[in-house]
């Protein structure tokens, strides 16, 4: 590699739930340094969330985050002046990474209501392996599949 990897950051888990993955979707959702506002609006989110399937948000929360985590993606690669889109299987971390990206992504693009609101939905239909953010995966992987003559081409 040309570049040295950076290290990862320690992130102190949440307040409500005590759970660092929640952490670090606040802070994904988080714009200009407004921590507080993006905590409101992920609680909010969650609360809907718990009344409207009775079962504990945060167990919602991680079924969406797997079920939205592509495990195969296509990465470019040179070979003799030609590019390649070569499937390799995605880490852990930025599976988790990417997964929160697109359920932020596809709950900012519904119509209507605000942002708490589309977010509970979002996470509801991820859970239901439904919505935009598992198109998203879904595209990704047919990605992988259609390129997978070129996987003798590693990274």
């Amino acid at each position: 590699m040309r570049r040295t990897k950076p290290e990862v950051r320690e992130i102190n888990p949440d307040v409500r739930y005590n759970s660092v993955l929640v952490q670090e979707f606040i802070n994904r959702v988080m714009r200009r340094g407004k921590k507080s506002l993006a905590a409101r609006l992920v609680y909010d989110a969650f609360d809907m969330v718990q009344e409207k399937t009775g079962r504990p948000a945060v167990d919602i929360f991680e079924q969406a985050i797997k079920n939205v985590g592509p495990i195969m993606e296509v990465r470019p690669r040179r070979v003799g002046g030609t590019t390649y889109q070569v499937p390799l299987e995605v880490p852990a971390r930025r599976r988790m990474t990417l997964a929160m990206r697109w359920i932020i992504q596809a709950a900012k693009a519904r119509t209507g209501k605000s942002f708490s609101e589309k977010l509970a939905a979002e996470l509801l239909d991820a859970n239901n392996n439904q919505g935009a953010a598992v198109r998203k995966r879904e595209e990704t992987h047919k990605m992988a599949e259609a390129n997978r003559a070129f996987s003798h081409f590693r990274v």
